[in-house]
C-alpha cells in the first residue's frame, strides 16, 4: 500500500458517508467500506463517470436493495470524480 491509499480511503469513506443511501452512516461509520476498493480500483484504472455511475447503481439495487432514482447514482459518481481529480491534484502527481 502507497501512503496515499489511507488518506485516499477516508476522503472516499467521508464522500460514500455524505451521499448516505440507506440513512445510516450517523451510526455505522463503515456501512459502505463495502464499495470503497472496487471504487479505487475504477478510479485508479481510469474509469469514467459512466461505470461509476453503473457500479454505484447496481450497488444500490443489488447490494443495499434498494430502487434509486436516476439522478442518484449519476449525481454521486460526478461528485466522487471531482473528488478523485481535486484528490490528484493536492497529492501533487496526479495520481492518487
Amino acid at each position: 500500500m502507497g501512503s496515499g491509499t489511507g488518506i485516499t480511503e477516508n476522503g472516499l469513506r467521508h464522500l460514500l458517508n455524505e451521499w448516505d443511501p440507506i440513512g445510516v452512516a450517523d451510526a455505522v461509520q463503515d456501512e459502505y467500506d463495502c464499495m470503497l476498493a472496487p471504487l479505487l480500483q475504477r478510479l485508479r484504472r481510469g474509469t469514467d463517470e459512466a461505470e461509476i455511475d453503473e457500479f454505484l447503481r447496481h450497488e444500490l439495487e443489488d447490494h443495499f436493495g434498494l430502487t434509486p432514482l436516476p439522478s442518484e447514482p449519476e449525481g454521486m459518481a460526478t461528485r466522487v470524480m471531482s473528488w478523485w481529480t481535486a484528490a490528484g491534484k493536492a497529492d501533487g502527481t496526479g495520481y492518487v
